[in-house]
């Protein structure tokens, strides 16, 4: 079994080198791992950093020439991977790869399909932690789950899930409308605790995303898969 690890990336310089390491260094035997990255036309020292990172085994790199968003990354990533199971990884180090094992174990079992990391969201600022509860509040609503944690990086998938999600939305608002989709399917999301510590320097997300979200569950509310 293989384990495919998509990582949108966008001028993290800082921290690109450190987060392919500590991905690199998990172990998951037997499960394989791969990391499909995309540097989403990164302006700053990425592009340089990743052509030096030929030690990281199993890493395919994949370049936009047009900056198209997270979501527009996450959809080139799943065109290369090859995986039966997907996880998205953000390129900073706000999540902590050594939750792998803990989010891939209950597909491994067959007990689940899709599970989703909760963070503790006690490092965030009370502005940000605020509108993650409240998109989290209204995906609960319109799709009658329990969810505590929608807007999560790490979403994790079997193969078959993310194959009929057929993902349109090209920025942060893709986080709605993958769990929209999956709700929408018929999938239950089981989640399990994950070590998590907000981080503030090149943050991308910011509250102004938090409409584009809103409007996201909305449209796909009714959407069949």
């Amino acid at each position: 079994m293989k384990l495919s690890i998509i990582m949108p990336v966008f001028d993290e310089a800082g921290t690109i080198a450190e987060i392919l390491q500590r991905v690199s260094d998990v172990r998951l035997d037997p499960v394989e791992k791969e990391i499909v990255l995309v540097d989403d036309c990164s302006r700053d020292e990425t592009p340089r950093i990743l052509k030096e990172q030929t030690h990281i085994p199993n890493l395919k790199i994949i370049t936009h020439e047009v900056n198209g968003g997270k979501g527009a990354a996450i959809q080139t990533a799943l065109e290369h991977m090859t995986g039966e199971i997907v996880i998205i990884q953000d390129a900073d180090l706000e999540y902590d790869p050594n939750d792998y094992a803990k989010l891939i174990a209950p597909i491994i079992r067959g007990e689940a399909k899709v599970v989703y990391g909760v963070r503790d969201l006690g490092t965030q600022k009370w502005f940000m932690a605020l509108g993650n509860r409240f998109v989290t509040f209204v995906t609960n609503l319109l799709y009658g789950a329990s969810l505590k944690d929608m807007e999560t990086c790490y979403k994790t998938m079997a193969r078959e899930v993310v194959q009929g999600l057929r993902l349109e939305c090209r920025r942060f608002d893709v986080e709605a409308e993958i769990t929209a989709k999956i709700l929408r399917r018929g999938y239950r999301i089981t989640e399990v605790p994950i070590n998590y510590h907000a981080r503030y320097e090149q943050k991308k997300l910011s509250p102004a995303d938090g409409w584009p979200t809103l409007k996201a569950l909305w449209k796909y509310r009714n959407w069949k898969g």
